[in-house]
């Protein structure tokens, strides 16, 4: 062994750019909620700004996170969180607001924090990791979610309701299949278990 390899790499800073954008993402979560609440149209168009840049930061600084080594455990703990607050407090406001169901709503947010929550509770049989499907959901959510905002004429609401039926299904489908993934990790025998 020569003195390189018996030197680990330096951690990476809690406060990278990877995290900095995850900060910024929650900071205007609340400022999503508000402009939403406030009555001109000139607010909802400000909203959907909001929302659609929120959205980009989180492709970003897990690109960033990535590619430059950032990869931190706050980061891993504060990204799923600044998701699920972007898209969950849409979906409230947006039912809040009679433009979305509220049951299509209770769903996904069930889903969502049921899933995580299994993720927790099998932590300790190994990771669950992120599948295709998930990340289409996020994509189809994220869209879904863009159009409602967007304040369409009546006749083009159609295309919002075709794509959140898609983001609900692939939503449900994947909960499913990471309830089916958990159930195998919970009885794949560990190690110095017999059998």
């Amino acid at each position: 062994m020569n003195a390189q390899e018996s030197v680990p790499a330096p951690a990476p800073p809690v406060w990278n750019i990877a995290n900095v954008l995850t900060m910024v993402r929650l900071v205007m979560v609340p400022l999503f909620v508000v402009f939403m609440f406030l009555p001109e149209t000139g607010w909802r168009y400000a909203a959907f700004a909001v929302f659609v840049v929120a959205a980009v930061t989180d492709r970003v600084d897990g690109e960033l996170a990535r590619r430059r080594n950032l990869v931190t455990d706050f980061g891993k703990i504060a990204d799923p969180i600044a998701d699920k607050a972007l898209t969950g407090s849409a979906l409230v406001v947006l039912s809040l607001l009679g433009d979305l169901w509220w049951w299509v709503t209770i769903a996904i947010l069930v889903r969502e924090f049921g899933i995580t929550l299994l993720r927790f509770a099998v932590i300790r049989y190994g990771v669950i990791p992120a599948s295709r499907g998930g990340k289409l959901k996020t994509v189809l959510q994220v869209v879904a979610i863009a159009v409602y905002l967007f304040p369409l004429p009546d006749p083009l609401q159609i295309v919002a309701h075709i794509l959140m039926g898609a983001a609900l299904a692939v939503t449900l489908w994947t909960g499913g299949d990471y309830v089916f993934q958990a159930y195998r990790l919970r009885r794949k025998p560990q190690s110095g278990e017999q059998g």
